[in-house]
């Protein structure tokens, strides 16, 4: 009997305590993990926040750059940190979505990590080599279908989103393309001017510039919804590809096991911060769109994400060792 409510009254009291615990965060300094070099768009999108979370909770968010073994590096130490709250993690479905399927072990697992929130998408653009003799996506489809093996494409690395991107077109159209993976986005795109590959999925912010150039020639966009950056280019599912979509996404996490008052008020506060609107134009000018949501709704985004991926992976039989 005494034991019975020796119980109860200690379950009352850690209850008042993780209450207490969640109103007075953060005390101190939260250390905001970004598992890539610093430059980097998780990087970017990462300093934008930390400076906004930061000026709202009056505590500092410091940006701690892990690279590293495709994300999995930082993954890693965050997911061996106490699940206090003071440990955040800025990633993307690159390593969240795709890393699992495509790793035969990771030093880590999906319930390692609390969600936050779903932070950001960042559009890809569809895009050939001006030599390339295809205007629109289905003239790229018959193009490839006509000489099967002859087109080379360039992606950021094995398992990229800009790789999954090219075999998701290829799984959805039947097509049969060569890869040839670089080490980012950068020396991709570089590929792709120089005309060493004929086509890519290229990010918005690097496709605009080169586009109005005549150095490369966007077919479409790979969102669901027209890039806000290249409004007038159709997005691939509007160009006869009907559902196809992909992007590269960002999200926060912590490790598993913070309490849900800090889950909320960490969402809370990031959502506020994505509706700042010097928070959306920064992000803008990187081609960024802010995204924001709520844990529950992120849950629901990783599990279709992985789903989509996991099945190209198998199908395309696409393996990295």
């Amino acid at each position: 009997m005494m034991h019975a409510l020796f119980m109860r009254v200690a379950a009352v009291w850690a209850l008042f305590a993780a209450l207490a615990y969640a109103q007075d965060y953060p005390a101190r300094s939260v250390r905001v993990v970004v598992p890539w070099a610093a430059g980097g768009s998780t990087d970017s999108i990462g300093r934008i926040l930390a400076a906004k979370l930061t000026e709202y909770t009056g505590q500092q968010f410091i940006i701690d750059n892990r690279a590293g073994a495709t994300g999995t590096i930082g993954h890693a130490l965050v997911a061996r940190t106490p699940p206090d709250g003071y440990t955040l993690l800025i990633g993307s479905n690159s390593t969240f979505a795709i890393a699992p399927h495509l790793y035969k072990s990771l030093p880590y697992d999906s319930t390692a990590f609390a969600p936050i929130c779903l932070l950001a998408v960042s559009p890809q653009i569809l895009s050939v080599h001006p030599s390339v003799p295809a205007k629109n996506v289905r003239e790229l489809i018959a193009l490839a279908k006509a000489k099967p093996g002859a087109l080379v494409f360039s992606s950021a690395g094995p398992g990229s989103t800009s790789h999954l991107a090219t075999e998701l077109l290829m799984n959805m159209a039947g097509l049969n393309m060569v890869h040839v993976p670089y080490k980012g986005g950068g020396p991709s795109a570089q590929a792709l001017l120089g005309g060493e590959t004929m086509l890519s999925f290229v990010d918005v912010i690097t496709a605009l510039p080169f586009a109005n150039a005549g150095r490369l020639r966007p077919l479409a966009t790979s969102t669901v919804k027209r890039s806000l950056m290249m409004p007038e280019l159709p997005t691939i599912a509007e160009s006869g590809l009907q559902g196809f979509e992909s992007s590269t996404t960002f999200a926060a996490f912590a490790p598993a096991g913070v309490p849900r008052d800090v889950v909320a008020r960490l969402n809370r506060e990031i959502l506020r911060a994505l509706a700042a609107p010097d928070v959306k134009e920064k992000l803008f000018n990187q081609g960024i769109e802010s995204v924001g949501g709520t844990p529950e709704e992120f849950i629901a985004y990783v599990k279709a994400e992985s789903g989509k991926w996991g099945r190209v992976i198998r199908e395309q039989g696409i393996k990295i060792e």
